[in-house]
């Protein structure tokens, strides 16, 4: 279902051609992500949702007040004369004024461009789960390919203080130090191993049907893009923002109608009645409305109590998507400059501990300083993929939220 856009909406996005940074390669296809997202429990209780929310718009434009039929029986009986059966009928029906017709329009549009935003915004939601997810359970499969390189260092570091202590050149300790080193290293390994499987365990259950694909994380781009291009975007596309525009534009026909609402609606009929035996015929026409009261001077009050209230919100909504749009974009830039740090530092690290191991065996160096320079390789290789993993996910998080991804726009 196309997307019900407000015309000032329309002719903003369209008059503005906005530059749409380059998203990282090797995410999630679009074909697979629109499959998962289709399917997703939650996503499909929205489109049901949205189906009911077309219906209910149908029935607010349409006249809430139905034809009446009305039929009375009775029997005139006098002291000196005959009896007579009479009879009266009639039809009759509220007519709803012009200006309450016009105010429900308007409210019936309104709870479609609801409904329309309700759905994005939960499908836009699931994209965001979708891909923390994804990320979660990547990272954790990269986590265990760091401490399975940490093991295979160690047991070679083993194998080399052993040598050392064969020939007399290293200390039974050593071989304990470096045995302990082994045991560690195994239970890294083995905790990261549980979090991948536990990672994969929560993706593969939230969204069956994607694919156990690991495949290397997705390389920033240098090319982030400027406040004012993802400000444009996010505000034109955000569905919180149309929900609650949306919202104020009910609440406004909803005032509206409550306005006209002072007036009640007159009913309006025509009758026939038999008298005296069939030998009277009265014909007629019937007309009643009822006497206003306070009542309706007070929910039209209340009405517009609420719609201020509403169009609060919309000014709270916007403040709010844009300092979340300045923050994550100062998140993305700077965590791309740790993510450059972070990686230069990990490659160093790993060249350091490469040395040492060469500088071990051939006897350069003491052990302390070989375990050293692999727990600082381990654990700069770990802060480097952490730090790709925190640029690639304030990336994608605003590459999601201006639907410039994965089909968002088109949904």
């Amino acid at each position: 279902m196309k997307r019900l856009v407000p015309l000032a909406l329309l002719i903003s996005v369209c008059g503005t051609a906005v530059a749409q940074p380059a998203a990282p390669a090797n995410i999630l296809p679009k074909p697979l992500v629109v499959s998962l997202l289709n399917a997703d429990p939650r996503v499909a209780s929205a489109r049901s949702s949205m189906d009911a929310a077309m219906l209910e718009a149908g029935i607010i434009r349409r006249s809430p007040y139905e034809w009446t039929v009305t039929a009375i029986g009775q029997q005139r009986r006098t002291d000196a004369g005959p009896n007579y059966n009479e009879w009266n009928v009639g039809i009759e029906r509220t007519v709803r004024l012009p200006g309450k017709a016009s105010a429900d329009q308007d409210i019936s549009s309104a709870t479609l461009r609801l409904a329309d935003a309700t759905y994005g915004e939960v499908r836009h939601e699931a994209a965001r789960e979708l891909m923390t997810l994804w990320l979660d359970w990547l990272v954790s499969e990269h986590a265990l390919t760091i401490a399975n390189k940490g093991l295979a260092s160690a047991k070679e570091s083993l194998a080399a203080a052993e040598k050392r202590n064969r020939a007399g050149d290293a200390s039974k300790l050593d071989v304990s130090l470096v045995k302990a080193e082994v045991a560690e290293q195994l239970r890294q390994g083995n905790e990261a191993k549980i979090k991948a499987a536990a990672s994969w365990a929560t993706l593969s259950r939230r969204f069956p049907g994607i694919e156990r694909k690991v495949v290397d994380l997705p390389i920033p781009s240098a090319e982030l893009g400027q406040y004012d291009t993802w400000r444009e975007r996010i505000l034109a596309e955000s569905d919180v923002l149309r929900r609650v525009e949306a919202s104020l534009l009910r609440n406004q026909g909803q005032s509206a109608r409550a306005k006209a609402d002072r007036v009640p609606d007159p009913t309006l009929g025509v009758f026939i009645a038999s008298e005296q035996g069939n030998r009277e015929r009265i014909y007629g026409v019937s007309f009643s409305m009822p006497i206003p009261s306070g009542s309706r001077s007070a929910r039209y009050s209340q009405a517009l109590a609420q719609e201020n209230a509403a169009r609060e919100d919309v000014d709270l909504a916007k403040r709010e998507l844009e300092a979340g749009i300045a923050r994550d974009v100062e998140l993305a830039s700077g965590a791309y400059e740790s993510y450059l740090i972070a990686k230069d530092g990990a490659a160093a690290m790993t060249q350091n501990e490469a040395q040492m191991q060469r500088a071990y065996e051939l006897g350069e160096v003491d052990l302390q300083s070989l375990l050293l320079a692999r727990r600082q390789a381990v654990a700069s290789s770990t802060s480097a993929l952490q730090a790709h993993a925190d640029t690639l996910r304030t990336h994608l998080s605003l590459l999601i939220d201006a639907h410039w991804i994965w089909g968002l726009d088109e949904s």
